[in-house]
């Protein structure tokens, strides 16, 4: 179980536990600092006026475009 907790998906994206923690925790914080600019745009909208989009676009680039897999086993355990 704990296998499964903490190495199932770490593995999947071939990464060690700290390299993800590392790794969802930019995300995390890069996605909380990006959500705090567009609500400072919602309140005065000559700020910030293409932040929220070009952080979007960073975080898809770097999590689904360049993103490590290992394959998926052919024949996985049930």
């Amino acid at each position: 179980m704990i296998d499964r907790y903490f190495r199932e998906h770490p593995r999947s994206v071939d990464e060690t536990y700290r390299q993800h923690l590392h790794t969802a925790s930019w995300f995390a914080a890069t996605m909380t600092l990006a959500g705090l600019a567009c609500f400072i745009h919602a309140l005065v909208p000559h700020l910030f006026q293409k932040t929220g989009s070009a952080v979007i676009e960073r975080l898809y680039d770097r999590m689904v475009k360049n993103r490590r897999r290992t394959p998926a086993p052919s024949n996985p355990a049930p």
